[in-house]
């Protein structure tokens, strides 16, 4: 029993429980009290479902807190969020009066960069969130794509997916936070460079519940240009045909033979030179 208690109190239970907090930087994990931690002013995610926040707290309670909040140290002896703002909230909804911690030491762009990073590893962000994160990071942190790649570990090139998401309008962006549609396709969105097209195809995959395969065919058949099929050649009778390799072999040239469905027609004989003109019109005075 005594074991399950320990297991209850979480990190708290790995901590030196001095009547005085003792306060370690570097990687050691320290319980600091509640009151003292100050909302971060730069936390990226501006949503949190309070069903989900109600779990963690039920679990918190039964086994106390497993990964450790971020904070910084400020000068009037309080600390300031850096990451784990879901984690503190749920927290301070099961009642607790301390939380593990890791102390850092940044100004507010590594403060700012160190909370974005951390967001970005969340798998309940939508991809929306994670985008604004990525965009803040290269705007806010002056970031490259291959730095920042680097940093949360992504390849360049999903890094370009997902920003590429924030050219979406804001009814599809909005539609991606909702689960309205997946990040396949948005994926596939992003190909279409009308966005009144992009509207209508959006509209289309939530009213007909497309797949991201068939989003994909309708899209891709929309950006394939249309090819200018040529007339259906109509197939000459037979008795015509012969006529045609008949004065083919008299005239010494290729004869163009043309004819439609109601029965009119003409008859072309090229010639290449005047020379070669003049040839045929030998042959047509003979026929006379």
């Amino acid at each position: 029993m005594a074991k399950r208690n320990a297991l209850g109190r979480g990190l708290g239970a790995l901590i030196d429980e001095a009547g005085q907090e003792k306060i370690v930087t570097a990687d050691a994990v320290n319980e600091i009290d509640i009151y003292k931690i100050e909302a971060n002013p730069f936390q990226p995610r501006t949503i949190f479902n309070e069903d989900s926040l109600e779990e963690l707290s039920k679990s918190i309670k039964e086994l106390g807190i497993i990964q450790p909040i971020t904070v910084r140290t400020l000068d009037n002896g309080k600390f300031q969020l850096i990451s784990g703002e879901r984690r503190l909230r749920a927290s301070q909804i099961a009642g607790l009066k301390k939380i593990p911690a890791y102390i850092r030491f940044a100004d507010d762009q590594g403060m700012l960069e160190m909370a974005l990073v951390e967001n970005i590893q969340r798998e309940d962000l939508d991809a929306i969130e994670v985008a604004i994160s990525y965009q803040r990071l290269i705007e806010e942190c002056k970031l490259t794509q291959e730095s920042m790649s680097e940093r949360v570990g992504k390849k360049r090139s999903t890094v370009s997916n997902y920003l590429r998401l924030l050219k979406l309008p804001a009814e599809i962006q909005l539609g991606i936070r909702d689960k309205q549609i997946s990040m396949g396709h948005a994926r596939a969105l992003v190909n279409i460079e009308n966005e009144v097209t992009q509207l209508k195809i959006y509209y289309q995959i939530i009213d007909e519940g497309l797949s991201v395969r068939k989003t994909e065919d309708i899209i891709r058949d929309i950006n394939t240009p249309k090819k200018n099929n040529p007339k259906t050649k109509v197939r000459l009778p037979e008795e015509y045909e012969q006529l045609q390799k008949h004065l083919a072999e008299h005239f010494s040239s290729k004869i163009d033979f043309k004819r439609n469905n109601k029965g009119s027609g003409k008859i072309v004989i090229p010639f290449k030179s005047d020379e070669d003109l003049e040839r045929i019109m030998g042959i047509i005075d003979k026929m006379k």
